[in-house]
């Protein structure tokens, strides 16, 4: 199935339904009084989140969604019928926003999670409800109000614990096929990775996280080259960010200017990306002999004047990878363990999505 990560829809709630203007007409009750019933209110338009789809690829498809009408109100001060609101499926991740004016509206972060995006109506009222003792009977009813009607613009965020960065042919699917199940495409050329990949790395009995792959990001990005920077909001929720570098690149250039590349690339992207934790992690430690390697793996991170983190791993003997994947299960943990020691548990009243 193609991914998609981006879709423009159109949802329009229900409409209210009208008022109805009736006057009981019986035998042996001559003057009978009104009894013109409200309508029903409109159905309302929900996003909920569904744990089994991983693509917007169905809303280039079916791009405009209605909720039900309410029904007119009735004599015998009947009420019509509140119009049956929809529920649009949609992978957890999704964050919506309004089209026309770039207004956040909100995003679905579980599975079953429900987003109001499209108020339905209101019912307009039956004559029964203006009568009095100087209008014994009225012909006033209203109408209902129209339900909200709106442009969406719904973008999918992968879920991930950690995200892969890189120049393309870094090695970053190598790695994700090495720690998971995942199986993106695997090839010596640049630009192999179209699309991004998420695979579940187990680390233990009960410890395992989600690393993400997405297109490598080259030079000039920002401004539209390449595939990457449409795709580095993937990262966007991911704890924890690998930076892989070639130390044995096809064309004999400077890892260290690769690395300078990438971060200028993602300080460009903006949200709060370059503020995550970073890691570095040195592939293709197979290509060369353990004298080389130590030697260009000095000489890089005295370049750089780098004091976090590093590993050197080959994805093809698997040298270095437990290390790192252990080193990660343990970092995660803490870091999950610090986010729950400072936030405050409130117990709420259950979630009403309507208000």
């Amino acid at each position: 199935m193609k991914f998609v990560d981006e879709a423009i829809i159109k949802v329009e709630a229900g409409d209210g339904g009208n008022g109805c203007v009736s006057f009981r007409r019986e035998k042996f009750i001559p003057k009978g009084g009104p009894d013109g019933g409200d309508g029903g209110d409109g159905g309302h338009v929900f996003l909920v989140a569904d744990s089994g789809l991983n693509t917007l690829v169905d809303f280039r498809h079916q791009r405009h969604h209605r909720a039900e009408r309410g029904q007119n109100g009735m004599g015998r001060q009947m009420t019509g019928h509140k119009g049956e609101s929809i529920n649009i499926r949609v992978p957890v991740g999704t964050r919506v926003l309004d089209a026309d004016t770039e207004e956040f509206i909100g995003e679905v972060m579980a599975h079953g999670d429900q987003l109001l995006v499209a108020r339905g109506g209101t019912h307009g009222l039956g004559n029964i409800h203006f009568k009095s003792s100087t209008n014994r009977a009225p012909r006033q009813s209203t109408n209902g109000t129209p339900g909200e009607r709106r442009t969406l613009h719904m973008e999918l965020v992968l879920l991930a614990d950690v995200g892969l960065l890189g120049l393309p042919n870094a090695g970053k699917s190598s790695l994700i096929t090495a720690v998971s199940s995942a199986r993106p495409k695997v090839a010596d050329y640049p630009f192999t990775t179209l699309y991004p990949n998420l695979g579940v790395v187990r680390a233990g009995q009960d410890r395992s996280f989600v690393i993400a792959d997405i297109p490598g990001v080259i030079e000039g990005a920002a401004e539209g080259a390449g595939l990457g920077i449409q795709f580095l909001k993937h990262l966007s929720r991911t704890r924890l960010l690998l930076h892989l570098v070639d130390m044995a690149p096809m064309d004999e250039s400077s890892p260290s200017e690769a690395v300078r590349t990438i971060w200028a690339e993602v300080e460009k992207f903006g949200h709060d990306l370059s503020q995550r934790e970073r890691w570095l992690v040195l592939t293709k430690r197979d290509l060369l002999d353990e004298e080389e390697f130590a030697a260009r793996q000095g000489a890089l991170l005295t370049e750089l004047a780098w004091d976090g983190p590093v590993f050197a791993i080959s994805s093809i003997t698997r040298k270095g990878l437990d290390p790192l994947v252990q080193a990660l299960a343990a970092r995660l943990e803490a870091m999950r363990a610090a986010e729950q020691a400072s936030s405050t548990v409130v117990e709420d009243a259950p979630y009403d999505p309507l208000g």
